[in-house]
């Protein structure tokens, strides 16, 4: 199993952001510092998506954008909601079978009258 580490500093991602943006390379900036290149891909384009700028031509989502922060959080807020929901719905499910279930096992009044 890969060794994770704890995550950078910001002050340093957004380092790494900057200097990719003066011109530097992420492979250069990978060998010299010490981090995959990934992640300084990874951090450009969430500076970027954070801006409002599109991703380039390669990779990312369908729709060629990448999720701002906001809007990164509000989606992570609403899939909890999502499961939440649907995890009440399958106890109320359950519980309205297992009240029909006993209504039809009692017997009801019947009007002797």
């Amino acid at each position: 199993m890969p060794r994770s580490r704890p995550p950078y500093p910001a002050e340093f991602r957004q380092q790494m952001v900057e200097l990719v943006a003066a011109g530097r390379s992420p492979a250069q900036l990978a060998r010299e510092f010490k981090c995959s290149e990934q992640s300084i891909h990874t951090w450009v384009n969430r500076a970027r998506a954070d801006e409002g700028q599109r991703r380039g031509a390669r990779g990312g989502r369908r729709g060629g954008e990448a999720l701002s922060t906001p809007e990164r959080e509000e989606l992570a807020r609403l899939r909890r909601e999502n499961r939440q929901l649907k995890l009440e719905r399958d106890i109320l499910a359950k519980a309205t079978a297992w009240f029909a279930g006993k209504n039809e096992r009692t017997p009801g009044a019947s009007s002797n009258s």
